[in-house]
């Protein structure tokens, strides 16, 4: 078995910001030169989350309107208590999204549907730098 590792940085906004990191991807497997693996995508914390979705301006409004019915900025909770950060709501998001997905790559290129890219979400409530880690496994 063969792992290439690799990482890169994105800058986000917060508050649901939701970044589309298809291209990072896809540069990572020309660069690496990699023709059919597993890929796998993680990133790193607690209040973010790696997904894939049709990267388009009704679902950018959509995910945070529908996590807002799950997990509401504006509620109190026990985290918040503990560490007076006002970032629950984020840490709940991450866990219900997730920090990572696996996705085949066939023929040098990640196995995307049409409309589909993969996507950086960070809840957090401030602007943040995010590091990603990529691995490709064969």
């Amino acid at each position: 078995m063969t792992i290439i590792t690799d990482k890169f940085n994105v800058s986000t906004k917060g508050f649901t910001d939701i970044v589309d990191i298809t291209e990072h991807i896809r540069s990572l497997t020309i660069r690496h030169g990699v023709k059919d693996a597993n890929l796998h995508i993680y990133v790193i914390g607690s209040t973010a989350s790696i997904t894939t979705l049709e990267y388009e301006p009704g679902l950018i409004k959509d995910l945070p309107e529908a996590l807002e019915k799950f997990a509401p900025v504006n509620k109190e909770y026990h985290h918040d208590q503990t560490w007076q950060d006002g970032n629950g709501y984020a840490h709940l998001r991450s866990a219900l999204i997730g920090t990572s997905e696996n996705i085949p790559v066939v023929d040098g290129t990640p196995f995307l549907g049409t409309w589909q890219q993969i996507v950086l979400v960070d809840f957090d409530n401030k602007p943040r730098t995010r590091t990603i880690l990529v691995q490709f496994v064969f």
